[in-house]
């Protein structure tokens, strides 16, 4: 499959998605936003993946933000159907992959940059990474979820306060807050997404992605995640992996699961 706006890479069962825009920043425009649809989907569906990295190309920025000129002149109901499409295709498919997504935050992630790290599984940021919410300072408010993840992630008095001054913060606060799990040097930032992809490869794949569903559910309005949790463990007793896991540890060996 062959992109414009993204490069693919795999190996050893990582497959890492750059975003290859560094002209505008990595800026996120609905061409790409297709074409991040389609590969995450061609990903979800290949069995030789097991672990995804969502980066962007160049020194300076993960993602840089949306491509402004786009809607710079839409009318409310085309806001609307803007917000809603994103989220479908990019977004919330990141969240509810079956496979762990980790972002690579390379330098700016700013307004849908930051939202798409946010709806990544795990965020890893280079010690030059600046992340924040300006889309008040344009007179709208972050329409791909960021109103609520970010609220999620670092509580909702400092999510407000980020989107209320629209500035950027640094990637140490970022850790501090819980909005980035690693600050790392950015010439080691892609080595420890591997290093965690690697440690993460080691476990079945099923059982990571029931985790996803369960750990998800906790936060979909309406749903159940107790009761979730109860229906995801126990359909893993019902797949080949339990059978190889708990055999494995029984015979004191290393479990080769097979995603089934």
């Amino acid at each position: 499959m062959a992109f414009t706006n993204l490069l693919i890479d795999d190996a050893n069962g990582v497959r890492t998605i750059t975003i290859n825009r560094p002209d505008q920043l990595n800026a996120l425009n609905r061409d790409t936003i297709a074409e991040l649809d389609q590969a995450l989907s061609a990903a979800d569906t290949d069995k030789s993946v097991r672990v995804l990295i969502i980066t962007g190309s160049g020194p300076k920025a993960f993602v840089a933000g949306a491509d402004i000129k786009e809607f710079a002149h839409f009318a409310v109901e085309e806001g609307k159907a803007l917000s809603a499409d994103g989220q479908k295709k990019l977004f919330d498919h990141v969240e509810y992959m079956s496979k762990p997504v980790i972002a690579a935050v390379n330098g700016f992630a700013l307004g849908g940059g930051l939202e798409l790290a946010m709806s990544c599984h795990i965020r890893v940021a280079s010690d030059n990474a600046r992340m924040g919410l300006p889309e008040v300072s344009l007179g709208v408010i972050p329409g791909y979820g960021g109103t609520q993840r970010l609220a999620r992630l670092v509580g909702k008095g400092k999510a407000m306060e980020m989107i209320f001054t629209a500035g950027m913060i640094k990637a140490d606060e970022a850790l501090q807050w819980g909005l980035v799990n690693y600050v790392v040097p950015q010439a080691e930032l892609l080595a420890k997404c591997n290093e965690l992809a690697t440690a993460i490869m080691k476990n079945s794949p099923t059982a990571l992605a029931a985790a996803i569903r369960a750990v998800n559910a906790g936060y979909e309005p309406g749903a159940d995640g107790m009761k979730r949790e109860v229906e995801e463990f126990g359909k893993c007793f019902g797949t080949a992996d339990f059978k190889e896991g708990t055999s494995a540890f029984m015979e004191k060996r290393k479990a080769n699961f097979t995603g089934a």
